[in-house]
């Protein structure tokens, strides 16, 4: 299979009345309210605010209105049709009610329509990030919306003020877009008996981003048109399930699935492979990005990183699985053998990897490769390095480019909604909600076929979140269902050779395998954070939109 790799030397509506249009260029004054509650009571209703803007994204200017609001999703269960429970008596439930359940999830968006464009042909693109428990301020403001938050380099970012500008690679030159907060985070909110149970969890959070992707093709009248999921890290397990849900139980057949720097198998991560035994692909997946890593950091010899990133990749699939897989089998004269060699691609001492035995996680090399300068490494971009915390620790402490970059992306979207989009007075943005939602974080996953055979009996067991099946079973039940899979090649969150890996090993005939292609960038976790690579992961995802969904 072809893989697509980047490198860089420096870096008339009449016609469509089937369609609700987008809103007005007026500030909207609907019925569902213009301006947000700041109570809590006040979350739990749909709400918006109207704007209009323009953006020139690679020298042609794009007007557009935008309308941030919210949309109230239910927990699995609940049925609009069904009489609410009159009684408070929580001995005796009225009858009905845990067929109801109330729990509900007021989902913040942002939306940006183009002016003057069908909405029946136009593509719309609903983008999320991942955590759990994270915002999607990060592709907002970082990568595909019109106003960008400049954070140039490796290095951590002087304090406010920060620089945002036009973004001349937002996506809105082929597609609409809807940036959504999961539930929890940003202004989105949880309420009701068992919230926690009914939102927190791989399941239910790809339920309630497709009851919110429904409500959204019906409230804009966008049924019709091509429709994309973007995904960013755990939003391309969450993408991968929703895609499968949504062909399967709600008859919606996506054009494409665009999976940024993926993850749909947790066994196979690089942060904590020492705590599954016996499984070894992870340390095989990770090997190459710290070979780009050490290139980059010029802690090894090797004039180009691409074939130096082909030699390591092939080393990881040929004798370093040999010799991993032979476990205590392995001879001293293989081990140095083995161990010479991940020096050459690791830069990390010998005697090291033999402590290790071979096998060194993503915190070890994160704290290890730049010891000899007091630095840690990045993990979600390696690029990055920032002072060491602790120089006794086994693993990196931090990740140097979240420290770096983080608070620039708050203050501007913190800024921009209020300012730009007219929302959010009186409320508090989550950009990440880690201690509200990882607590109660339902890891296990239901594959496909799982929930109930004959008789309703469990067909098969959930699992530790291996999405691999929900993506296979959606290509093979529309074998039109096109796959954009792209990374950085410094991103030791979800290393690149972990997505490529997956794609290989879905359970689907091998003719499907033509629907996905292959895009890798010179940067990290975020792609975006490296204006070189924004510009080509933009046109090429442009040019993947238009060529399966007939965009402008």
């Amino acid at each position: 299979m072809k893989r697509v790799v980047v490198f860089f030397a420096a870096l008339s509506l009449a016609a469509a009345t089937a369609m609700a249009a987008p809103p007005s260029d007026k500030k909207s004054k609907d019925k569902e309210g213009d301006k947000p509650e700041a109570s809590e009571a006040g979350f739990f209703k749909p709400q918006s605010s109207t704007s209009s803007g323009s953006v020139t994204v690679e020298g042609r200017r794009i007007d557009y209105q935008a309308v941030a609001g919210t949309l109230v999703v239910h927990a699995k269960g609940w049925d609009d049709a069904a009489k609410k429970p009159e009684s408070d008596d929580k001995e005796k439930p009225a009858a009905g009610a845990e067929k109801n359940p109330n729990a509900e999830a007021s989902m913040f968006y942002v939306a940006y329509f183009k002016r003057g464009a069908a909405p029946g042909s136009r593509p719309i693109t609903f983008l999320f990030n991942g955590g759990p428990g994270s915002s999607s301020m990060w592709l907002h403001m970082g990568a595909f919306g019109p106003r960008r938050i400049l954070t140039p380099g490796d290095t951590h970012l002087a304090p406010a003020p920060y620089r945002v500008v036009n973004n001349e690679f937002s996506l809105l030159d082929a597609s609409d877009l809807v940036f959504i907060d999961a539930p929890g985070t940003g202004f989105s909110r949880v309420a009701g008996d068992d919230k926690e149970k009914a939102f927190f969890g791989v399941d239910p959070d790809a339920t309630a981003f497709c009851n919110f992707v429904t409500q959204f093709l019906s409230k804009y009248g966008r049924w019709n048109s091509p429709k994309y999921l973007f995904g960013e890290s755990y939003g391309t397990p969450r993408a991968s399930v929703m895609v499968n849900e949504l062909e399967r139980n709600n008859d919606v057949d996506m054009n494409g699935v665009i999976l940024l720097s993926a993850v749909l198998s947790f066994d196979m991560g690089p942060d904590a492979p020492s705590n599954n035994p016996g499984v070894d692909i992870a340390y095989q997946l990770a090997l190459p990005t710290f070979a780009a890593t050490a290139w980059y950091h010029h802690k090894v010899s090797a004039p180009e990183l691409g074939p130096f990133v082909d030699a390591a990749e092939h080393f990881a699939m040929t004798d370093y699985a040999l010799a991993l897989a032979q476990g205590a089998n392995l001879t001293d004269a293989q081990r140095d053998s083995i161990a010479a060699r991940l020096h050459d691609f690791t830069g990390l001492p010998v005697d090291y990897i033999k402590k290790a035995n071979l096998r060194i996680t993503g915190g070890e090399f994160e704290k290890t490769l730049q010891d000899d300068e007091d630095q840690t490494t990045g993990r979600l971009d390696t690029r990055f390095s920032g002072p060491t915390l602790d120089p006794l620790s086994k693993s990196a402490e931090y990740d140097p480019q979240s420290a770096a970059i983080s608070a620039a992306y708050v203050a501007a979207f913190n800024t921009y909604v209020r300012k730009d989009l007219h929302y959010g007075d009186g409320q508090t943005y989550r950009p990440t909600a880690y201690d509200v939602v990882s607590p109660h974080w339902v890891r296990t996953h239901m594959p496909p076929g799982g929930g109930g055979g004959r008789g309703g009996a469990p067909v098969a067991p959930p699992n530790a979140a291996n999405v691999m099946p929900d993506l296979a079973d959606a290509l093979k039940y529309n074998p039109e269902l096109k796959v954009f899979l792209a990374g950085g090649y410094y991103d030791l969150a979800t290393p690149f050779m972990e997505g490529i890996y997956q794609m290989h090993h879905l359970p689907m005939p091998e003719r499907l395998q033509s629907n996905i292609e292959y895009h890798y960038y010179q940067s990290g976790h975020m792609v975006y954070a490296h204006e070189a690579s924004l510009k080509q992961l933009h046109d090429n995802v442009a040019a993947f939109i238009r060529k399966t969904g007939h965009g402008e």
